[in-house]
């Protein structure tokens, strides 16, 4: 089995709701990504979307068009080589599942910006979507101009203006723009080159204590499936550092609530799975699917998602309270009006998404150092980052990010 066919990296299509980003998943990959029967019946993506593209190359071809995710070249029909295999992760546009989004972008190495060309840039969440990525610090961006085959010429290049505007002094000032039609599959194969030159494959530490951010869980099995038969519990998610192989035993924090305190979860990997295949041991880089020997009913419908898995003994302790070094934003993005941050308050309730984890907490001391206590206990080390959320209006709007500091 060759290394090639495992993913090296996790790359995200953020953006406005509708510019898309699920149909440029399906023009790279093949597949549709939204298969929760709420997200088909809406239109729009709901839970964060996997798929895994490999990234090829014609070596008979010159240029853009010599690079493609298929396995014969289309204009010369010969065989193509593996460059590096990727995991696409399509994260929700609709203002109302920002918290979402912010899960995604924790396991994230670079990011796809989806801007639709038949819509004035920015749009809201186009807006709200960057500042995340320059807060999480994801610094690897290419823009993708969509739908150019829905305008003119002329819109088209008011459109390309109206994106370099956007980005000036931000983190994607100088990345690169690349016109393309996801529904036509039109300079399909530019963006395939693009990926490859510029989210370029982060180092990994798999030397270091395994940990890994649970972003999804299921129960993968059919109903009246024989007791014999059964799988256990799988966690999906993405290493950030180690490696997990096989018969480990694991750790898995806050774990669930037992009377009135949270109860780590132990558990042992039965099987590991990254791309399409089966691995004896997994390592940073893509995404993974975990099944352990945990009732599966413990992790159908994502109830373990926002906890932490790691080695045993080696998982970091969960919180219930915060000490953090907050830094606002100057103005509400996301929001028509984008009104002016006001400082937080004693005793106000706001929103922290702290890797895969979301939870609301209430302000119990606002200074330099702002103590919040969580309504859901949280994994955390300290100076790592935590972005945070105000209702204003009726949804929640990022409004800044705190160091850890407890």
């Amino acid at each position: 089995m060759s290394n090639k066919l495992i993913p090296e990296v996790n790359i995200g299509l953020v953006g406005h709701v509708d510019s898309g980003k699920t149909t440029l998943v399906q023009a790279l990959s093949g597949l549709w990504v939204d298969t929760h029967s709420e997200e088909i019946k809406r239109g729009i993506t709901i839970r964060l979307g996997y798929a895994d593209i490999a990234i090829r190359k014609c070596k008979k071809c010159q240029g853009s068009v010599a690079y493609t995710t298929a396995k014969k070249c289309s204009h010369c029909n010969e065989k193509t080589d593996i460059l590096r295999t990727v995991s696409l992760v399509d994260a929700p546009g609709h203002e109302t599942l920002m918290a979402n989004m912010l899960s995604g972008a924790a396991i994230m190495d670079g990011a796809l910006l989806v801007i639709s060309a038949d819509e004035a840039c920015p749009q809201p969440q186009t807006k709200e979507h960057l500042a995340v990525l320059d807060i999480v610090g994801i610094k690897n961006i290419i823009i993708v101009q969509n739908k150019i085959d829905a305008v003119s010429l002329e819109r088209a290049k008011e459109s390309y203006q109206e994106i370099l505007k956007f980005v000036k002094n931000t983190i994607a000032e100088n990345a690169p723009i690349i016109p393309i039609s996801a529904q036509h599959k039109v300079n399909i194969d530019l963006l395939i080159e693009t990926i490859q030159n510029t989210i370029k494959t982060p180092k990994r530490n798999i030397k270091a204590n395994a940990r890994m951010l649970i972003a999804r869980s299921f129960d993968i099995n059919r109903p009246a499936t024989p007791i014999d038969k059964l799988h256990g519990g799988v966690l999906g998610g993405s290493l950030i550092s180690g490696s997990l192989k096989i018969g480990d035993e694991i750790e898995i924090r806050p774990g669930f609530k037992e009377k009135n305190s949270w109860k780590p979860v132990f558990t042992k990997i039965k099987n590991i799975r990254q791309g399409n295949e089966d691995l004896d041991i997994g390592s940073p880089g893509g995404l993974l699917a975990i099944e352990t020997y945990l009732d599966p009913s413990l992790t159908k419908a994502d109830a373990l998602v926002g906890n932490v898995l790691g080695n045993i003994g080696q998982v970091p302790d969960a919180q219930d309270a915060l000490d953090l070094e907050i830094t606002l934003m100057e103005r509400v993005l996301g929001s028509g009006d984008e009104e002016k941050i006001s400082a937080l308050k004693k005793g106000e309730v706001i929103l922290l998404s702290v890797g895969t984890a979301k939870t609301s907490g209430t302000i119990l001391d606002v200074g330099k150092i702002t103590t919040i206590r969580l309504n859901l206990p949280v994994c955390t080390e300290k100076n790592q980052k935590v972005v945070i959320s105000r209702i204003v209006g009726s949804r929640w709007r990022l409004i800044g990010y705190g160091m850890i500091k407890n």
